[in-house]
């Protein structure tokens, strides 16, 4: 063998044993495919999971025994535009389901993870409220379904059982705990995923056949007969722009026939926010038997647990109550809980900006199944994994006006949030936009639009704002 021969022989080896080690890493670092258990809870602020008197020790343990994103967001603070987003990883405005209308057709069109998990070899199930169109009718990438139509109710529903109609007595929140432990019990010959999907803790509404609901203002919170005295007296804790009229946003100092202005006496009774913390005990106690359910059949340890919401509630910040829609951030931000043992440290506690268009390719990389072209989100794996990774610095909010309510009916907006600022450009109202520095100002006060201080931040964030919107396009 010629000494050049001999070079390529053992250059040739070399680059085989690089590649050979390489991918050995590469499997010892990455677990086998999870289990996945998707807990989605409507309405679900980012802080009342931590109320000091609230009891939800099954919560908890995921934020103990996980991780906690401290800084999770909705990119459409919406029930309907948001679940899509959680499910397809992208922006509303490129999936199509815009607001709460029955948008049917194309939530059967929808790629979603479940969808290409199942194709990847997942068992798939769907429990609760779709709520992206009002028909009750599986989507594709489903091998079990139970849901309802339209919003559903909370007692005795009626349910569509894998193609079955029937009216099921009892507690919705119960019955789906319920039929999620059945799932899990069963012997799985493949990783599965179930998505369980709650109406709590959203008001018990009447919706019509076009997606419209009967009285937009009502707030009846059912919870279960037990807890019907849960937390009473207690005195929920109130964030200091609770009460505030907001002053020098002239979008919500708009005036309306019959409507108050907001400020102090049009925010939610603290008696309404004890109402919606009952009903998130019975979610809770749900999670606890989900939990014992896997311990026993020796799957706890390799299933992915999700703990999120599709947005937050108003409790009278600005005057606001039963609402979300708006971009600030007791309506944007969510909790955003997750537990696997074999990836992530217990106890840990994430800062970086993540979004629901995050979680759509996090669970499709973890699963083993390709992401489709034009997701808006980021993996969130190399935080879970604790790598020192560039992470976004921006994110974009929207909401595109609906008439639920005549005072959204020309609220639809454009937003850049940042880690120091909010832009909020409203589409419809001229001259009513809105900047906040959440540095100096984190309950969204301080309108500086119009100021000095505003025009210089402006020239940065108009700028960012079309850069997001070109990079989703």
């Amino acid at each position: 063998m010629s000494e050049l021969d001999r070079r390529q022989f053992l250059g040739s080896v070399a680059a085989a044993l690089v590649a050979w080690l390489a991918a050995t890493w590469a499997a010892a670092e990455a677990p086998a495919r999870p289990n996945v258990v998707f807990v989605l809870i409507d309405d679900l602020r980012f802080d009342e999971i931590d109320y000091p008197f609230v009891e939800l020790p099954n919560i908890q343990r995921l934020a103990r025994e996980g991780v906690r994103f401290r800084n999770a967001f909705v990119t459409t603070p919406l029930c309907s535009p948001s679940r899509a987003s959680i499910l397809t990883g992208q922006y509303a405005h490129a999936h199509g389901i815009t607001d709460n209308t029955d948008r049917s057709p194309r939530s059967h069109a929808l790629v979603t993870f479940p969808r290409l998990l199942h194709d990847a070899g997942y068992e798939t199930a769907f429990l609760g409220k779709w709520h992206m169109g009002v028909d009750d009718t599986a989507r594709p990438g489903f091998d079990h379904w139970i849901s309802v139509k339209g919003q559903g109710r909370y007692l005795d529903p009626q349910l569509n059982v894998n193609g079955e109609r029937k009216v099921v007595s009892g507690y919705f929140t119960d019955i789906l705990n319920g039929f999620a432990v059945d799932f899990l019990k069963r012997p799985h010959a493949k990783p599965f995923l179930l998505f369980l999907a709650h109406k709590a803790v959203h008001p018990d509404l009447t919706q019509n056949a076009d997606g419209s609901v009967s009285d937009p203002n009502a707030e009846d919170f059912v919870p279960a007969e037990r807890h019907r005295a849960l937390y009473a007296g207690a005195a929920p804790p109130h964030r200091p722009n609770h009460g505030k009229p907001p002053v020098g946003k002239p979008a919500l100092e708009r005036r309306f026939a019959g409507r108050p202005a907001f400020g102090p006496g049009t925010g939610t009774s603290d008696e309404t926010i004890r109402e919606r913390l009952r009903v998130l005990a019975a979610v809770d106690e749900g999670l606890g038997r989900m939990l014992e359910a896997l311990e026993a059949s020796g799957q706890l340890e390799r299933t992915l647990v999700v703990f999120t919401s599709d947005e937050g509630y108003f409790y009278g910040e600005h005057g606001l109550s039963v609402e979300r829609r708006l971009a600030y951030e007791e309506s944007a931000r969510i909790p955003l809980l997750m537990r696997w043992p074999s990836l992530i440290t217990a106890g840990r506690s994430i800062d970086e900006l993540v979004l629901s268009i995050d979680l759509a390719p996090t669970v499709l990389e973890l699963g083993g199944a390709a992401a489709p072209a034009g997701l808006h989100g980021r993996s969130l794996v190399p935080l879970l994994r604790g790598r020192s990774v560039r992470w976004r610095d921006s994110f974009l909010i929207e909401y595109f006006s609906d008439r639920v309510f005549p005072w959204v009916a020309q609220m639809g907006y454009q937003a850049v949030r940042t880690r120091r600022h909010k832009y909020i450009q409203y589409l419809e109202l001229a001259g009513m936009d809105e900047l906040y520095d959440l540095d100096a100002d984190p309950y969204e006060l301080a309108n500086l639009a119009g100021t000095d201080a505003g025009r210089a931040a402006l020239r940065q964030l108009k700028p960012e704002l079309e850069k997001l919107l070109a990079e989703s396009r």
